[in-house]
């Protein structure tokens, strides 16, 4: 009765840490937030505002689906800032993110072909390839490499069945930042055998430190690259993003959009015209800066009670820790530190099947007094279950 792809999907652990969490909540227990990726600071005011100021003008109705022409422009003006020109033409907004993978999954891969993704990597990729009957072959990554993607992986993993690639920078769960040589010698390689190199670019402007390139497009103009206003802009419940796309793919993308999705939400469309507004930009950057800050406190209270940490982050807003010393499975040990401590951490399992036993991930999304508590617990955690430096 069912489809033989819904059954494949593999539960993300994440979200069902994240419900015995709320749970522990409505009991009234205080809980340590380290699993989900989300900015724990609420939409920045000035984009509520004008959020507020759409709904009661109206603007209520669809749009097109590629988006309204403003926020496209404010988009293209981004990019221009940073010296890079984009026409407002090849910017399409979408429902998030996913929305947007959902999209380029319709526009890049038919039944049977097969698109690289990494190991360690966002989890849910596999399956935008698998909802349009492709499917994803895995790379896996090193961190004895810092858990970088090169050209000589991607050679390797090619076959005639791979389409494309579809690589994050910064990534999840790793914060890493791909060097512009590399992703150079990847598009070049993709590109001379007909391939596509999707680029997830959805915490850009959550870099530690200042980057080689502030988007992939200035290493690579025919890239498609994927954003979302989720991370650095903060919005993650109004479901929105974007992807720029060559020239040549516009009226296949625009068709797809208008049958899968009819248009973006209308009323976070205009309130995310304010995101780019000096006051909001100010806020945001801001909370970048805390965030790196916060990756410092929790990183160094981590290598204190001997944890390792193979890759220090290089944006978004992850730690990818090696929990080997312990002796325990990361599943384990996971489940057992929000039941036990009340503290709540995600499993590499989430993250791909390459020494995934090993690793967990915190996400520094939240205040330094929870840091502070969630690592106190842990050190309780780890003497009681006997575990040594």
């Amino acid at each position: 009765m069912y489809s033989a792809r819904s059954a494949e999907i593999n539960p993300f652990t994440v979200m069902e840490l994240l419900q015995r969490a709320q749970e522990f909540e409505e009991q009234g227990k205080r809980v340590v937030h380290f699993e989900v990726g989300e900015p724990d600071f609420t939409t920045a005011q000035p984009i509520v505002e004008a959020g507020i100021a759409a709904l009661r003008a109206g603007k209520t109705q669809y749009t097109s689906a590629q988006g309204i022409l403003p926020l496209r422009e404010k988009i293209a003006e981004f990019y221009a800032n940073h010296g890079l020109a984009i026409s407002p033409s090849r910017i399409h907004i979408t429902s998030g993110a996913s929305g947007g993978l959902v999209l380029l999954a319709g526009l890049l891969l038919d039944p049977g072909d097969r698109m690289l993704i990494t190991d360690p990597g966002y989890p849910c990729n596999q399956v935008f390839a698998r909802l349009v009957g492709a499917e994803a072959k895995t790379v896996r990554l090193d961190a004895a490499r810092e858990f970088r993607l090169s050209v000589e992986d991607v050679e390797t993993a090619w076959d005639k069945q791979v389409k494309g690639i579809l690589v994050a920078s910064p990534a999840n769960p790793t914060g890493t930042l791909l060097p512009p040589d590399d992703l150079r010698r990847i598009s070049q390689w993709t590109k001379q055998r007909g391939g596509f190199v999707i680029l997830d670019e959805i915490y850009q402007g959550l870099v530690h430190k200042n980057s080689p390139y502030v988007s992939g497009l200035a290493i690579s103009d025919d890239l498609f690259v994927l954003n979302s206003f989720s991370k650095f802009f903060g919005m993650t419940g109004w479901r929105l993003g974007w992807v720029v796309i060559p020239e040549d793919a516009e009226e296949l993308f625009v068709k797809l959009a208008q049958n899968l999705v009819i248009s973006p939400s209308s009323i976070a469309q205009f309130a995310a015209l304010e995101a780019f507004s000096p006051e909001a930009i100010v806020i945001h950057q801001q909370r970048a800066k805390e965030f790196a800050q916060r990756a410092e406190r929790l990183s160094a209270g981590l290598l204190e009670m001997g944890f390792k940490i193979p890759v220090m982050p290089e944006g978004a807003f992850y730690l990818y820790v090696d929990i080997a010393h312990t002796g325990i499975p990361s599943d384990e040990f996971c489940w057992r530190l929000i039941e036990e401590y009340q503290v709540a951490v995600t499993p590499g399992k989430d993250f791909g099947v390459h020494s995934s036993d090993q690793f967990v991930r915190f996400a520094y999304t939240t205040a330094d007094a929870s840091i502070d508590l969630g690592l106190q617990r842990i050190a309780e955690a780890l003497r009681a279950w006997g575990v040594k430096r």
